[in-house]
């Protein structure tokens, strides 16, 4: 037995206290609920940090129409601003009617059907890493801005940030909330200081200029059907700016009480600050006169072996000057908000992934809370996720942002329609009622529908909007991801029904099993053999067996002689095995032993070493584990692992010992403890061995 007084000093576990904290119990789980100043920065800092990049790209689709394209971008700002505003008065009664954080999986599950909600999960799984990557590409791109020496780096940069906010985000929401709000609530204030200066400037005669309104563009030659394209196009980029809306519907349970009416008071918020950022942004870069190129060659000009600066570096440029105070902080801002923008989708997925998981759709490992009480295995799933969509397009944000908002307009549009018929059956429900109990409930559900059948109609629209104009540049992987990712989940939801079905009790239960029956199996007289004939007879069962496989006579022969010689009290039985297996000539004894005496409930009992060193698994050959693994496939059979812990084995209890990620979980021996060996204390084995000779 290992020496109980034990401290907690071993590194491995003492790094991941550090990184993580110490372990919350399950009763501080509504500690973690968060307020609504610490809810906007968890769940909103996506939508907010679009800003950043939406004008941007929408200005750059513009752009390759040439300058002339630039006037009808406020009409474009404007369509998306208005989207924005209907799509977040839409997912608060999505928020009244659904508060359990399903959101639009569970909105199309109650109200469409299966098919739909799996595909609107798919959507939302494959948007939320997307915005991991968008997020993180756009925040590297504008630190190369401020800072061009990085750019050989960029997707170290992006890797190394999507690491960062993984081990920020498990070590618990109420944590990761006080490390986002100050950067969140610094950007917010910051854009809004630059838009107010850029326009009061503006009403002073003194409009600010940025440095590429001096370049010009050599603009392709479009025919009129070409020309809408490119407005459309230009709309679907700048609908990026939604991207996000629908993260405070799924997080309703992690809001304070009352959840409802706090959550629906955060995405009011949110959708209020980005529709004025978005707008602010888009009218201060067409005052400076920025013009950002799909192409940065295509500006004649400029020199395009650098770095093309991001729009939101060249207004604050152009406004405070470039080299500024100002300038460096907004660019900072901007930088922290859009890497912490990945935080609004580590706070999605895994809670969707734990919906999923509880519905049977997805891995039950996904529903399990880790020390910090957050879904640790679904944010670890997205990180990786991430970092592998990162690396295969090498953080280029132009690239990225084809793929974005795709799986984001699936599930707003299948979620509208499933509200649709949601408000539709309350109405039909309140129908036969008298009137004067349900008026108030009909006019809500009247005011609900018109405002989700607005929405359903607009986020349709835009849906084709965007698969017309995004499919050839790269969106089609996206419709190629959602299906198969669907699938999957089905395939995983049929899987859990079988088991479930095969495992069900029936109406008549017979319990049919006679006798009990211990089989020890013996190679050679050692002592971890013995412990496995004490564990066994100290378990009183009605026979116990000890059963040896011989590979030659001569074994047998000698193991029956010191059988003999130890006096050992138990029958020993040899079988031969020809043909130098084990488990086989075992499984056949055991379907022998109950054809001849009924279905007898047969322990096999199998002592195993327990060793110290990496390289001493290596030496054993592991013969327990591999007949454990065969005969746990024979009927009415269970297998009992006796240890035997090795002198090396204190290693395991020492500071000394290396355990690989996830040996805590698979329930390996690892170090859990450091022993006390500066006091000279051993591990004693339990004491076992043959009784006395004579």
């Amino acid at each position: 037995m290992a020496h109980d007084a034990r401290e907690n000093t071993d590194a491995p576990q003492l790094a991941k206290r550090i990184l993580l904290g110490d372990p919350l119990t399950t009763e501080q789980v509504n500690d973690q609920l968060l307020p609504k100043r610490m809810a906007l920065p968890i769940f909103a800092s996506d939508a907010l940090s679009s800003v950043a990049y939406g004008p941007q790209e929408m200005l750059m689709i513009m752009l390759i129409g040439g300058t002339a394209f630039l006037t009808l971008s406020p009409w474009v700002a404007a369509a998306v601003v208005l989207l924005l505003i209907v799509v977040v008065l839409s997912y608060r009664q999505i928020i009244k009617a659904y508060p359990s954080g399903g959101g639009d999986f569970e909105v199309t599950q109650k109200n469409l059907g299966e098919v739909p909600s799996v595909i609107v999960a798919a959507a939302l799984l494959v948007d939320y890493v997307l915005t991991v990557s968008v997020s993180i590409a756009s925040g590297v791109d504008n630190i190369i801005s401020a800072v061009p020496g990085l750019n050989p780096w960029r997707v170290e940069l992006a890797v190394g940030f999507v690491i960062l906010i993984v081990i920020v985000n498990l070590r618990g929401v109420r944590e990761a909330s006080t490390v986002f709000a100050i950067p969140t609530y610094v950007f917010i204030g910051s854009v809004i200081v630059m838009i107010g200066t850029g326009l009061v400037r503006m009403l002073l005669g003194d409009a600010p200029v940025a440095a590429s309104a001096a370049y010009t563009v050599q603009a392709e030659s479009l025919s009129q059907a070409a020309m809408v394209l490119l407005i459309l196009r230009a709309f679907s980029s700048g609908c990026s700016a939604l991207t996000g809306v629908e993260a405070v519907s799924n997080g309703v349970p992690a809001f304070r009480v009352p959840k409802i009416r706090n959550a629906k008071t955060t995405l009011a918020m949110m959708g209020s600050i980005a529709a004025l950022l978005f707008s602010g942004l888009t009218a201060l870069a067409l005052i400076s006169g920025v013009k950002y190129a799909e192409n940065a060659c295509d500006l004649v000009g400029f020199d395009c072996s650098n770095p093309q600066p991001s729009l939101m570096a060249q207004v604050a440029s152009a406004t405070f000057g470039a080299g500024s105070i100002p300038f460096f902080i907004i660019q900072a801002a901007t930088a922290c908000v859009l890497l912490l923008a990945a935080n609004t989708a580590f706070n999605g997925f895994p809670l969707l992934g734990s919906v999923l998981a509880r519905e049977g759709y997805a891995p039950k490992a996904l529903n399990t809370r880790g020390d910090r009480l957050v879904f640790s295995n679904g944010m670890i799933l997205l990180g990786l996720a991430a970092v592998v969509v990162l690396v295969v397009f090498q953080a280029n944000l132009t690239n990225l942002i084809q793929l974005y908002i795709i799986g984001v307009f699936v599930s707003f549009s299948l979620g509208q329609i499933g509200m649709v018929r949601h408000w539709r059956r309350v109405l039909r429900e309140t129908h036969h009622r008298p009137l004067s109990e349900v008026a108030a409930e009909r006019r809500s559900a009247i005011v609900s529908l018109s405002i989700n059948s607005l929405g359903a109609v607009m986020t349709v629209s835009v849906l084709i909007i965007v698969t017309i104009t995004k499919f050839t540049h790269g969106a089609w992987m996206v419709f190629f991801a959602i299906p198969v990712l669907a699938l999957l989940m089905l395939g995983v939801k049929r899987y859990y029904r079988d088991v479930e079905k095969e495992i069900a009790i029936e109406d008549t239960t017979h319990f049919g099993s006679r006798g009990d029956v211990a089989i020890v199996l013996v190679n050679r007289m050692q002592k971890p053999v013995i412990k496995a004939l004490d564990y066994a007879i100290a378990a009183r069962h009605e026979k116990t067996i000890a059963l040896h496989v011989a590979l030659t006579p001569e074994d047998g022969q000698v193991l029956q002689r010191q059988w003999q010689d130890y006096k050992i009290p138990v029958p020993l039985v040899i079988v031969d095995s020809p043909y130098r297996t084990f488990a086989q000539p075992v499984e056949q004894y055991i379907r022998k032993y109950r054809e001849k005496h009924g279905p007898a409930v047969v322990t096999v009992y199998l002592p195993q070493y327990i060793v110290g060193h990496w390289w001493e698994k290596v030496l054993h050959n592991r013969r327990s584990r591999r007949m454990a693994n065969q005969l746990m496939l024979v009927h009415g059979v269970s297998i009992t692992l006796v240890p035997w812990l090795l002198d090396s084995s204190e290693l395991i209890y020492g500071r000394r010992s290396r355990p690989l990620p996830g040996q805590e979980r698979a329930g390996r021996p690892f170090a859990l403890y450091g022993g006390d060996q500066q006091n000279g204390e051993r591990r004693v084995h339990r004491p076992a061995g043959p009784p006395d000779k004579g």
